[in-house]
C-alpha cells in the first residue's frame, strides 16, 4: 500500500512539473540555424499602447507616427476580452531580434516632417504632446514587460513597465524625469525625443537542464529586457553601426522651420545570467522594485491586526450582551403582565414588518450577491496563480465572465427577498433585477466609451466588442436572471421567528446616536480602515502603470472586510432595536454600504495628491471609472451587512419566548 502511494506521489511531481497555464509555458531559445523543432531563434517584439499618468487616455502605437511592421509581416495577436477593455492594444513591431545575436545601430525607418504640410505638423505636434504629458511605450518579449530602470533617491533601483517616448525641458517648471537621467537633455523649451534604444536581453541558460541538452548549441529562457531609451542626432554620411556612437542629442524646437528628419535605430545585447535566477522567477526583479515594497507589508500586517482586535471585541460584547438579554427574556413567564418587556423585545411585532420601496431594496441585495460571489471566485482564483499579472487580461476576463454567469444567484436571491416582504409583482422584480444595476455600470461605462472614441483613444472599446457584451448581457445573464427569479419566487415564503401586529408600533423619539443618518455615517469608518492601504496600491496599478501582485493579501482583507461590515452593522442594529427603532432593513444596507462613500472621498484624495492629470477630458474619465467602482462596492458591502443583519436578527428573536 505504502509503495503504491509513493508511485502515486511521483507521478503527481511528475505531472506538476509539465503543467502550465494557456500561454504562459515557457519558450525555448537558440542561436539560428539550430533544430529549430525544439527551440525558436526569432524573439518577436511587440508594441502596445502608450499611456501617461497626467492623462489616463491612451492610444494605439502607430497613433504618434513610429515605425510601423513591415507590410509582409501579417501576424496577428489574439487579445481576450480583459485586454481590450483595458485598452491594450498588441502589434508587431519592426524590431527584428535573433536569439544570441547582438545587433548594433539597426536601422528601423526615417521619418520626414515639412513644415509646409500640415499633415506632417499636426504628426509632429502629436509626438510634441507626448513628450510635454510624458507618454510611455510599452514593449512586450517573450511575454514579458521592456522595464526601464532607473536609480531613485536613496540609491535603490526601480524598474518601470514602459520607458518614455521622449521629454521636455521647459523654463517654467521641472524637467520630466527621463530628462533629469541625462544631463544632455538641459536646453529649455526643447523636445529630445528618443529616438534609439539599447535592449540589453538577459537570458538563463540550458546547460545542465534537461530541456537545454536537447538543443544544438547554447540555447536559454529569456529572464528580462531592459531598454535604455536615448535621443541621438544620427549624422548623415557616417556609417550606421557607428553613427549611434554620438554624443550630440536630436533636440526639437517649439516651432518647426527647416525639415525635419528623425532617423530610428537600436541596438541589442545579450548577458548570460550568473546567479540562481530562473524562468518561474523572472518577475521578482519588477515587482520588488514597485514603491514601498518593503514597508507595505508590515503596514497591511499592522492594520490587519488592529482590524482583527476591533472585530474581536466587537464580538465579544455582542456575545456577552446577548447572553445576558435572552437568559434574562427567557426568565420571564408567559402569564406575567407584557410590560414588563424592555429592549429590543418590546419590538418584536414589528421587527419584521415589510420596508418601504422593498422592491429596490430586493433588486440591490439581489445585484450585491452577483457582486459578491463574483469577487470572491475572482481573488480564489487570483490567490491560485491563475490571474497572475503575466497572464494579462485573465483578472478582468474573469471578473466579467462571472458577473454575467452568476445571474442566477441574483435573481434567486431578489424574488426569495421580494417574496418575503409580500410583494406580488414578480415581472417587474425579475426585470428591474437584471436591468437595473448592469444598467447603471453600463450607462456610466457608454459614456466614457463614447469620451475615448471621440479622443481617438485605443482604450475605446470597438464597436463589435459592445454588441458582444451587450449579448452577453441580453443572452446570458438576463435569461439566467429570470431561471433564477422563477425558481427563487417558486421557494415557500420564508417563515418569520415572531408574528408581526397590524397596527404599526410608534418609535419613542431617538437620541442623535441612535437616529438613522448619524448611525449609517459612523458605519463606514471600520470597514474602511481595513481596506484602505491596500485601495493606495490597486488604485497605483489602475492609475500608475504599476503591477499589483499581492492577491494573497487582498483576498485576506476581503475576508475581515465581510467580517467588519457584519459585525458593525449588526451592532449598530442591535442598538436601534434596543431603543425600539424596528426599521432596520434600508438602515442594515445603508450602513456597511456608506464605506464606498469613504472609498469615493479616498479616491478624490489620490486623485488631488497623488495624480497630476491634466484636461478636462480626464478628469471626467477618472471620476466617471471612480463612480462605477464605488456603485459596484456599495452594492457589495451593503449585500454583506444586509445579509448579516438579517440573519442576527431571526436567530435573537428565534431563541426568546414571545407572548
Amino acid at each position: 500500500m505504502s509503495r503504491t502511494a509513493v508511485v502515486l506521489l511521483l507521478q503527481l511531481m511528475v505531472v506538476s512539473q509539465a503543467f502550465y497555464l494557456p500561454g504562459l509555458a515557457p519558450v525555448n531559445y537558440c542561436r539560428r540555424g539550430s533544430d529549430e523543432a525544439k527551440c525558436q531563434s526569432n524573439v518577436p517584439l511587440y508594441v502596445n499602447r502608450l499611456n501617461s499618468e497626467e492623462s489616463v487616455i491612451p492610444y494605439e502605437y502607430e497613433h504618434f507616427d513610429f515605425c510601423k511592421a513591415l507590410p509582409d509581416n501579417k501576424e496577428t495577436v489574439v487579445e481576450n476580452l480583459g485586454q481590450v477593455m483595458f485598452g491594450e492594444r498588441i502589434q508587431p513591431s519592426p524590431y527584428k531580434i535573433d536569439f544570441l545575436n547582438p545587433q548594433k545601430c539597426v536601422p528601423v525607418c526615417t521619418k520626414v516632417y515639412n513644415p509646409t504640410s500640415k499633415g506632417d505638423t499636426q504628426k509632429l505636434n502629436d509626438l510634441k504632446r507626448a513628450m510635454n504629458l510624458n507618454y510611455y511605450h510599452h514593449w512586450i518579449v517573450d511575454n514579458m514587460p521592456v522595464t526601464w530602470c532607473y536609480k531613485v533617491e536613496g540609491g535603490s533601483v526601480f524598474c518601470a513597465t514602459g520607458f518614455p517616448v521622449g521629454c521636455f525641458v521647459d523654463v517654467t517648471s521641472r524637467p520630466k524625469d527621463a530628462c533629469v537621467m541625462d544631463q544632455r537633455y538641459k536646453q529649455a523649451n526643447t523636445y529630445y525625443l528618443f529616438n534609439h534604444v539599447d535592449l540589453n536581453i538577459t537570458y538563463h541558460s540550458g546547460d545542465g537542464e534537461d530541456w537545454g541538452s536537447s538543443l544544438n548549441g547554447p540555447g536559454g529562457r529569456i529572464l528580462s529586457v531592459r531598454v535604455s531609451p536615448k535621443s541621438i542626432k544620427h549624422v548623415a554620411g557616417v556609417n550606421d553601426k557607428d553613427s549611434c556612437d554620438t554624443v550630440e542629442v536630436m533636440g526639437i524646437n517649439n516651432v518647426l522651420k527647416d525639415k525635419l528628419e528623425i532617423k530610428y535605430t537600436y541596438s541589442v545585447a545579450f548577458t548570460k545570467s550568473t546567479g540562481n535566477n530562473r524562468w518561474s522567477s523572472r518577475w521578482d526583479y519588477i515587482l520588488d522594485s514597485m514603491p514601498h515594497a518593503n514597508i507595505q507589508w508590515f503596514s497591511i500586517l499592522n492594520s490587519l491586526v488592529i482590524v482583527l482586535f476591533l472585530s474581536g471585541m466587537v464580538a465579544m460584547i455582542m456575545l456577552r450582551t446577548l447572553h445576558k438579554d435572552i437568559a434574562r427574556y427567557n426568565q420571564i413567564e408567559v402569564g406575567e403582565d407584557a410590560q414588563e418587556e424592555y429592549g429590543w423585545k418590546l419590538v418584536h411585532g414589528d421587527v419584521f414588518r415589510p420596508p418601504r420601496r422593498g422592491m429596490l431594496l430586493s433588486v440591490l441585495v439581489g445585484s450585491g450577491t452577483q457582486v459578491f460571489i463574483m469577487t470572491l471566485v475572482t481573488l480564489l482564483f487570483a490567490c491560485l496563480g491563475f490571474l497572475s499579472p503575466a497572464n494579462r487580461g485573465a483578472l478582468m476576463t474573469c471578473a466579467m465572465v462571472l458577473y454575467v454567469c452568476l445571474g442566477f444567484p441574483a435573481g434567486y436571491v431578489a424574488a426569495r427577498l421580494y417574496k418575503s416582504f409580500g410583494g406580488e409583482k414578480w415581472k417587474t422584480n425579475v426585470l428591474l433585477t437584471s436591468m437595473l444595476c448592469p444598467g447603471i455600470v453600463f450607462a456610466l461605462f457608454l459614456m466614457m466609451n463614447l469620451i475615448l472614441w471621440y479622443k481617438g483613444s485605443s482604450a475605446a472599446v470597438p464597436f463589435t466588442t459592445l454588441l458582444a457584451l451587450l449579448a452577453l448581457w441580453f443572452l446570458v445573464s438576463v435569461p439566467l436572471t429570470f431561471v433564477g427569479s422563477f425558481f427563487g419566487y417558486r421557494k415557500r415564503c420564508l417563515e418569520n421567528p415572531v408574528r408581526t401586529n397590524q397596527i404599526p408600533r410608534q418609535i419613542p423619539e431617538q437620541s442623535i446616536y441612535t437616529q438613522p443618518l448619524p448611525g449609517i455615517i459612523m458605519g463606514g469608518v471600520l470597514p474602511f480602515g481595513c481596506i484602505f492601504i491596500q485601495l493606495f496600491f490597486i488604485l497605483n496599478s489602475i492609475w500608475s502603470s504599476q503591477t499589483y501582485y499581492m492577491f494573497g493579501f487582498l483576498f485576506l482583507v476581503f475576508l475581515i472586510l465581510i467580517v467588519t461590515c457584519s459585525e458593525t452593522t449588526v451592532l449598530l442594529c442591535y442598538f436601534h432595536l434596543c431603543a425600539e427603532d424596528y426599521h432596520w432593513w434600508w438602515r442594515s444596507f445603508l450602513t456597511s454600504g456608506f464605506t464606498s462613500f469613504y472609498l469615493f472621498l479616498y479616491c478624490v484624495h489620490y486623485f488631488v495628491t497623488k495624480l497630476s492629470i491634466e484636461g478636462v477630458v480626464s478628469t471626467m474619465l477618472y471620476f466617471g471609472y471612480t463612480a462605477i467602482m464605488v456603485f459596484l462596492f456599495f452594492l457589495l458591502t451593503g449585500t454583506i451587512g444586509f445579509v448579516a443583519c438579517f440573519w442576527f436578527v431571526r436567530k435573537i428573536y428565534s431563541v426568546v419566548k414571545v407572548d
